[in-house]
């Protein structure tokens, strides 16, 4: 199994274990004298399967990450890498957008309020850090359909 498909599989367990969750809160209560849609001892047992299920195959991606080079670094590197991409881009779009948005004054009377940023200069370094993004996206996407699962 490659990477990529380990990742599609983690994500469908992860949606499993989100609706048996809900499914299981819907059915943990009814009105007196009625029974439940499901039994919720089968869902529990469902439940428990995904789980273990989920855990085994985050551990291999896990494994598969740390063992897996690129460039002399480990694919977990370069995860961390995007993650904090995400992270910067992200800080810096709420910063510029709080520093663009237009101040309206009514009277000479209200407080005027003055950028500390250069917004321009932001942007680009906003518009390079996303370029990195969806570059290192990309070789990190490219390396799951090639990387063999361990």
């Amino acid at each position: 199994m490659k990477l990529a498909e380990a990742l599609s599989l983690r994500a469908d367990l992860q949606k499993r274990v989100a609706q048996l969750r809900e499914r299981l809160k819907d059915n943990s209560k009814v009105q007196e004298g009625d029974v439940p849609v499901e039994d919720p001892k089968e869902l529990w047992i469902e439940l428990e399967d995904n789980l273990t299920q989920l855990e085994e195959i985050i551990y291999r991606i896990n494994v598969t990450n740390m063992h897996s080079l690129h460039d002399g670094h480990p694919l977990t590197k370069l995860i961390a890498a995007k993650d904090i991409l995400t992270l910067r881009v992200s800080s810096m779009r709420e910063v510029l957008k709080h520093a663009s948005e237009r101040e309206e004054r009514y009277g000479r009377q209200e407080i005027k309020y003055v950028r500390t940023i250069d917004t321009a200069d932001l942007r680009r370094k906003v518009d390079s850090y996303s370029r990195q993004w969806r570059e290192l996206d990309v070789k990190i996407q490219s390396l799951n359909w090639v990387i063999e699962l361990a």
